[in-house]
């Protein structure tokens, strides 16, 4: 039985895990990529996630690489129709910011990179104060009206200009932002339940979390006095301490209690808590780690609460 539920105030029914693409030509190359990407796929899942930046910080990458691998797989396997694809704009280089001529030239180097006709939720990937709420809300309804782009979301965004956004959206008959992708782990907690978690609720948005793993370090291939190679080691530093050994024991031992991967119970603490989840894997090993979909009780979540507080 395929599972999926419909994001809040949309028509996206997705798989309860969306599928990093960050590593996709970083980490993986286009070889392994589609073996991760076959892996998730067969297990029924249908939501990728990436950005027209992925992986422009990799020496002699340009960007848009993660896009063109996804674009790739997809043609190769013909499921294009079968998937939920998200990606964003703002963070490239070659076409920063959310200014109206930004936004059209950027989707349609996403879309021919994707080899799509559309792309089902396009995010702001960050907040671009220079250009105001109205032009960028204006050339997304442009591209909706186009057919290139069904819904619209923001990564990266307060609360406050959450709000804001959506009173110009009402006000002036613009496109909404319906789904919010900020940073929220067990790990990294505060920021998001205080701001912007209360607004979310408050205006019907849907909580899609990168970092769901805090960098990996939630996997548990972490642990004191044990050197990890990986391209996001430098990135965990801040976890290894008391408070982030303690959290892998709790979910070492819910893990345990459910025959399930600690990771299976990071993402699924997430969901307990309204959000759902992004991670990414750069080896198949890595996918069949994050896959299972557990459901935590309400012992399990509080526990997990208690120890991440």
């Amino acid at each position: 039985m395929t599972i999926r539920q419909t994001l809040i105030n949309t028509n996206l029914s997705v798989f309860p895990l969306c599928l990093g693409g960050n590593v996709f030509g970083w980490s993986a190359n286009q070889e392994e990529s589609f073996a991760v990407l076959d892996t998730y796929f067969e297990a029924g899942g249908n939501f990728i996630d990436t950005a027209d930046v992925y992986s422009e910080w990799k020496p002699g990458n340009q960007g848009g690489e993660s896009e063109t691998i996804i674009g790739n797989w997809m043609k190769a396997r013909g499921n294009r129709h079968e998937m939920v694809i998200a990606t964003k704009v703002a963070k490239s280089s070659k076409r920063p910011g959310l200014s109206s001529n930004n936004i059209k030239a950027a989707i349609d180097d996403s879309l021919r990179r994707l080899q799509s006709d559309h792309i089902d939720l396009y995010y702001s990937h960050e907040d671009d104060a220079t250009i105001p709420l109205e032009e960028t809300l204006g050339a997304y309804g442009e591209i909706i009206e186009a057919g290139k782009v069904h819904l619209i979301g923001a990564s990266n965004y307060s609360g406050d200009r959450l709000k804001e956004a959506a009173a110009i959206s009402k006000a002036q008959n613009l496109p909404r932002y319906v789904a919010i992708q900020n940073q929220y782990n067990l790990l990294d907690r505060q920021t998001f339940e205080k701001d912007p978690a209360p607004v979310l609720k408050e205006l019907g948005i849907a909580s899609l979390p990168y970092y769901g793993l805090a960098r990996g370090f939630l996997t548990g291939k972490y642990r004191p006095g044990i050197t990890v190679e990986s391209a996001r080691a430098g990135g965990v530093v801040d976890y290894q301490n008391d408070r982030g050994w303690a959290v892998l024991a709790q979910l070492e031992k819910v893990a345990g209690e459910l025959n399930t991967t600690l990771s299976a119970v990071a993402l699924g603490w997430l969901r307990a808590h309204g959000s759902l989840p992004i991670a990414s894997a750069r080896t198949v090993e890595q996918m069949k780690e994050i896959l299972p979909i557990v459901e935590l009780s309400t012992e399990h979540v509080a526990k997990l609460d208690a120890v991440s507080a």
